[in-house]
């Protein structure tokens, strides 16, 4: 199976099962929230959003290789925040994916579609 295919399994799975893997050893990361090194430190944000998320869905758009040391992808993630009202937060976003010449994701850097206020006012019912 070839990394597009098993990405978009992940996809489908998320948080659940995912194919560490596919990711280098260093890999680097970053959203809005994080930028961090490893794939240790990947799995781990990861398993952090399996066991405090309710309900984790990631709706997957798109997904394609434009050449061939990047994937890209655009997304929606949606989860019930852990609150005692739980709102459920949706979060549209995009990633990039960079390869090393293994074909192994050495770069996965997301960008939401919108800002961190627009999801803290989600988590206030606005």
């Amino acid at each position: 199976m070839d990394i597009v295919e098993q990405l978009r399994q992940d996809y489908s799975r998320f948080p659940q099962n995912q194919s560490y893997e596919l990711y280098t050893p260093d890999v680097k990361f970053k959203d809005p929230l994080n930028h961090f090194k490893g794939r240790d430190r990947y799995r781990q944000m990861i398993g952090f959003i399996e066991q405090w998320f309710i309900d984790t869905h990631m709706e997957l758009h798109e997904i394609e290789r434009p050449v061939a040391d990047r994937i890209t992808t655009r997304w929606t993630l949606h989860f019930t925040a852990p609150t005692f009202w739980k709102p459920r937060i949706s979060i549209p976003g995009r990633t990039e994916l960079r390869l090393n010449t293994q074909g192994l994701v050495e770069a996965h850097i997301d960008y939401w579609d919108c800002s961190r206020w627009d999801v803290v006012k989600q988590l206030w019912g606005g």
